[in-house]
């Protein structure tokens, strides 16, 4: 019981972090990330009317947290055992159908309720990758380690976009530029002859 129960908190930890992601990543509407939209599940918040509070990722979170308490209970309940007699089975047995059932109601709520609702902001993500200073990287093959150090550099100081710097200083060509920066090209493997 103790391994199952183990297994459970190692999934109710995995379901926090990825409800924990998705609230990171919507929030806002301004000030946050806000690279997702959850879908609206309550009037708004009662403290800034108009916002979406991510109520589901919220809610399985809190599930998690349990599962997690639960196996602690069973945990103790194991330690407790004298030599061959366990007395504690009961709490043992409750807490790991609670677990199960929790965290199956948890998944089915969050993919149903907030998952399939999902809307990627694709003007906010765009944005990001193109003022992004990280995507030097990508250039360093092409105009080596010393320019792209500058660059990046640069872009930090004026708030210029790696992009126009490097069109400005003349080390590539639109054309090249945009061949190396697609985010086609940065997701997977890709070999690039310009």
């Amino acid at each position: 019981m103790v391994f199952y129960a183990s297994a459970l908190k190692m999934i109710a930890i995995r379901l926090s972090k990825i409800s924990n992601d998705l609230r990171i990543l919507s929030s806002g509407p301004r000030a946050g990330l806000a690279e997702l939209s959850l879908p609206p599940k309550q009037p708004g918040s009662s403290i800034m009317p108009g916002k979406v509070n991510p109520v589901i990722p919220e809610v399985v979170n809190q599930v998690c947290f349990k599962v997690i308490a639960n196996e602690m209970a069973v945990s103790l309940a194991s330690e407790a055992a004298q030599l061959e007699l366990n007395v504690m089975e009961p709490v043992m047995v409750q807490s790991i159908v609670e677990s199960s059932d929790w965290l199956i109601r948890a998944l089915d709520t969050l993919r149903i309720e907030c998952i399939d609702g999902i809307k990627a902001n694709e003007e906010n993500c765009r944005h990001y990758v193109e003022h992004s200073i990280g995507i030097v990287t990508a250039l360093k093959p092409f105009i080596g380690y010393s320019n792209c150090t500058e660059i990046a550099k640069e872009a930090l100081k004026t708030g210029g976009s790696v992009y126009n710097l490097v069109m400005e200083k003349g080390l590539l060509t639109k054309e090249q530029l945009d061949t190396i920066l697609d985010p086609k090209h940065m997701v997977k493997p890709t070999k690039i002859k310009l």
